[in-house]
C-alpha cells in the first residue's frame, strides 16, 4: 500500500472515531514525530562525529602505558 492510501484510510477511520480517541491519536503521531526527528538528529551528529578530525592527534601519541604496567590483569 502506498503512503498516500495509508493516509486516506487512516483518515477515514479517523473520521469515524470519537473526538478523545482522535486525541490519542493525534498524541501518539506528534510523539513518532518526535522520536523521528531525534533518530534522525542522532544519526546526523553521529556522522558529523565520525567524519571529524578533530582527534585524529591522538592517533600520533605515544602509548603512555604497556601491558607490562599492570599490576595484576584480569583473568
Amino acid at each position: 500500500m502506498t503512503k498516500e492510501l495509508l493516509i486516506d484510510k487512516t483518515v477515514d477511520y479517523l473520521k469515524n472515531l470519537p473526538d478523545n480517541k482522535v486525541e490519542e491519536v493525534a498524541d501518539f503521531t506528534e510523539y513518532l514525530f518526535q522520536k523521528n526527528e531525534e533518530y534522525i538528529l542522532n544519526k546526523g551528529i553521529q556522522k558529523l562525529i565520525s567524519n571529524s578530525r578533530s582527534f585524529d592527534f591522538l592517533k600520533d601519541d605515544d602509548d603512555l602505558y604497556t601491558l607490562d604496567d599492570l599490576k595484576e590483569r584480569y583473568r
